[in-house]
C-alpha cells in the first residue's frame, strides 16, 4: 500500500507539473484517477480503523480501571474481615481463660463448702458460747455465698459471649470465603482486560508504528487536550472551601497545603502527586515536540495524591492521556494528572490537599507505569519543577 501510495503522488505531481503529454492514452490517465480515489478510500478506511482502535482501546482502559479499583476495594475489605476476624479469636481466647479461671475457683469453693457441710450454718447460730465468733463466721459464710453466686453469674455470662463470638465468628468466615471468591472472578476478569490490551496494543503498533503516524497521534493528542482546557469553564473567584474539610487528614498528609490557599501563593510549596523519579522535565524532547508537563515513574497501583485543594472538572479517557483528571483550583490554574489506572474522583467533586484522586497506571496506550503531571496558567503549560517542592 505504501508503494502504491508514492506511486500515485508522483503521478500526481507530474500531472501537476505538466508532465500529462508523456502518459499516452486516455486509459492511462482513467488509471491514474482510479488509483488516487482507490488511496483516497484506503486511506479514509485507515482513517476510521484507527478511531475504532481508539475507541476500542478507551472502553478496555477504563473497563481494566474500573475493575482494578474494584478489586482494591475488595482487598481492603478482604483485610478488614481478617482483622475483624483475628480480633474475634483473639476475644474468644480472652472469655476461654476466663471461663476456665472461674471454673477452677467455683470448684474449689464448692469443694470448700461440701466438706463445711451445711450443718455448720446451724450450728454456728446456735452456738451462745461465743456471740463475736458467731457473727464473724456468718458473715464469712455470706461473704463466700455471694462469691459463688456472683462467680456463677459471670461464668454464665462469659459461657453467652462466647457462644456469640463463634457465631460472629462463622459469620465472619462465610463473608471472608465470599469476598475472596469475589476477588478470584474480578482478578480473572482484569487479567483478561490487561489481555485484550496488549493484544489491541500490539495490533495498533504494528499498523502506526511509523514516526509520521506517531508525531501525527500525538499532535492530535494535544490538540484535543488544548480543545478541551479551552471549553472547559473557568473559575475566576477563589474555591471556598470550608475551614473543617481544609484540615490535616493524617500525619501522612502534613505536607499537602491547606486547600484554601490562594494557588498562586504555592509556587515551589506545593507537594508531589507521587513518589517518584522525574524522568521526562518540562520542556524536554518528545517525539515531533516537547513536553508540556512531568513524567514521573512510578509503579503501577501507587496512589495519586491532589497537590492541593480545588474542583475536578474532567475525569474522563482521553486520547493520547488515557484516563485523565483535571483539577480547577481557582485564579484560572489548573493540575493535570493522566496515564492512571483508575479514577476515584468524578467531575463536580470537591477534592482537599492529600485526597487521592486516582492511582498509577498505563492508560492511552503506554507500555510503562507513570504519571503525567502538568499545570496550566489560563490553559498556558507552565513547569511543575518551578512549583513543587525539590
Amino acid at each position: 500500500m505504501r508503494r502504491k501510495l508514492i506511486f500515485v503522488f508522483l503521478l500526481s505531481a507530474l500531472i501537476s507539473d505538466g508532465y500529462a503529454e508523456d502518459l499516452q492514452t486516455s486509459d492511462d490517465l482513467n488509471k491514474v484517477e482510479s488509483d488516487i480515489n482507490d488511496v483516497k478510500q484506503a486511506m479514509q478506511k485507515l482513517s476510521q480503523q484507527k478511531d475504532t482502535l481508539q475507541s476500542l482501546l478507551a472502553e478496555i482502559e477504563k473497563h481494566y480501571g474500573e475493575t482494578a479499583a474494584s478489586l482494591k476495594t475488595l482487598q481492603t475489605q478482604i483485610e478488614q474481615k481478617r482483622q475483624s476476624l483475628d480480633k474475634i479469636w483473639r476475644d474468644m481466647d480472652v472469655y476461654q481463660k476466663e471461663i476456665d479461671t472461674l471454673s477452677k475457683e467455683l470448684s474449689v469453693q464448692i469443694r470448700a463448702a461440701y466438706v463445711i457441710g451445711k450443718k455448720e450454718k446451724l450450728k454456728l447460730l446456735l452456738n451462745q458460747q461465743d456471740p463475736a465468733l458467731s457473727s464473724r463466721m456468718m458473715v464469712y459464710f455470706n461473704y463466700l455465698n455471694k462469691e459463688r453466686l456472683k462467680k456463677l453469674v459471670d461464668l454464665e455470662t462469659a459461657i453467652r459471649r462466647l457462644d456469640q463470638l463463634d457465631k460472629q465468628k462463622h459469620a465472619e468466615t462465610e463473608l471472608l470465603e465470599q469476598d475472596l471468591k469475589r476477588k478470584k472472578s474480578e482478578q480473572a476478569v482484569l487479567d483478561e482486560a490487561r489481555k485484550q490490551r496488549n493484544e489491541l496494543l500490539a495490533q495498533i503498533g504494528n499498523d502506526y508504528s511509523s514516526s509520521e503516524q506517531k508525531l501525527s497521534q500525538l499532535q492530535d493528542s494535544e490538540i484535543r487536550l488544548r480543545s478541551l482546557m479551552a471549553s472547559l469553564p473557568v473559575t475566576e473567584e477563589e474555591l471556598a472551601v470550608d475551614a473543617e474539610q481544609g484540615k490535616v487528614l493524617s500525619p501522612s498528609l502534613e505536607n499537602f497545603s491547606e486547600p484554601s490557599a490562594q494557588f498562586s501563593t504555592l509556587r515551589g510549596k506545593l507537594p508531589w502527586p507521587v513518589s517518584g523519579k522525574v524522568v521526562q522535565k518540562f520542556g524536554s524532547e518528545r517525539t515531533g515536540g516537547k513536553w508540556d508537563g512531568v513524567l514521573i515513574n512510578a509503579s503501577e497501583g501507587m496512589e495519586i495524591k491532589a497537590v492541593t485543594g480545588g474542583k475536578v472538572v474532567y475525569a474522563e479517557w482521553m486520547r493520547g492521556y488515557g484516563l485523565l483528571t483535571i483539577i480547577d483550583h481557582g485564579q484560572g490554574y489548573m493540575t493535570l494528572y493522566a496515564f492512571n489506572q483508575s479514577l476515584y474522583k468524578r467531575a463536580g467533586d470537591l477534592v482537599r490537599a492529600g485526597d487521592v484522586i486516582a492511582s498509577v497506571g498505563e492508560s492511552g496506550g503506554r507500555s510503562q507505569s507513570g504519571l503525567y503531571f502538568g499545570i496550566r496558567q489560563k490553559g498556558v503549560p507552565i513547569d511543575p519543577l518551578e512549583w513543587c517542592q525539590r
